[in-house]
């Protein structure tokens, strides 16, 4: 499976893709070699825990599934991203394929489909979270934490405060925070430093920062 988790590769497409009069994107199986497996027989290897089964199946399939990622999200980086999840996902999720029910590649391609939707939904969400704070620069956590909390606790009390907080949160928010406000890094910094998209070390910031503060202020208030 190392040719599906490596996001250095970059899958061609081997099946038929067409834009059809409606706009939509149509493909079609790929017919395979004399000799090779079906992508019924490389399913049922998936099915099984055989890695080299995922490993055929992305190099035959990785380029229209890419192709239908970015007809969604727009953006090639996120959609390599994306394409390693998918099939991280048909791996784990192998196990609900029928070939009574349809074909590989349709459930496949429902699969990503439902994966690119979500993650632009995701992004759409994250960049109005992004809006509401730059809107708001008064309620920036950050800033809340460094004087409105002076007010109420002692500043040891805050830092105690603020490690509890940043402990809660996700290992991957916490992560960049730590490098952000207590190593200093900037955000191509930590994406540099990471090996993770700029997008998604601002989008983890924006997220952990909203968190520290929406906390804080439930930690004020209580006192």
């Amino acid at each position: 499976m190392s040719s599906v988790a490596d996001p250095s590769l970059k899958g061609t497409p081997t099946s038929d893709v067409e834009t059809a009069p409606s706009g939509k994107l149509s493909v079609s199986a790929v017919e395979p070699q004399p000799g090779t497996p079906t992508d019924v027989d490389l399913m049922i290897g998936i099915q099984a825990g055989d890695p080299d089964a995922l490993s055929q199946l992305y190099d035959r399939y990785s380029g229209i599934l890419k192709a239908l990622i970015l007809r969604i999200i727009h953006n090639d980086t996120e959609a390599d991203d994306l394409l390693q999840e998918v099939f991280m996902e048909i791996w784990n999720q192998a196990k609900n394929f029928s070939a009574q029910k349809g074909k590989p590649l349709g459930w496949m391609v429902t699969l990503t489909r439902r994966r690119a939707i979500d993650a632009l939904r995701k992004k759409q969400a994250y960049a109005r979270a992004e809006e509401r704070l730059q809107a708001e620069p008064e309620q920036q956590p950050l800033a809340w934490g460094q004087n409105t909390t002076a007010e109420d606790i002692t500043s040891g009390d805050r830092r105690a405060l603020m490690a509890k907080v940043i402990q809660s949160l996700p290992e991957a928010q916490q992560q960049v925070i730590d490098l952000a406000f207590f190593q200093g890094m900037s955000q191509r910094e930590i994406a540099a430093h990471t090996n993770i998209p700029l997008g998604t070390v601002k989008t983890r910031l924006e997220l952990g920062l909203k968190k520290i503060y929406d906390s804080l202020k439930e930690l004020k208030d209580e006192l």
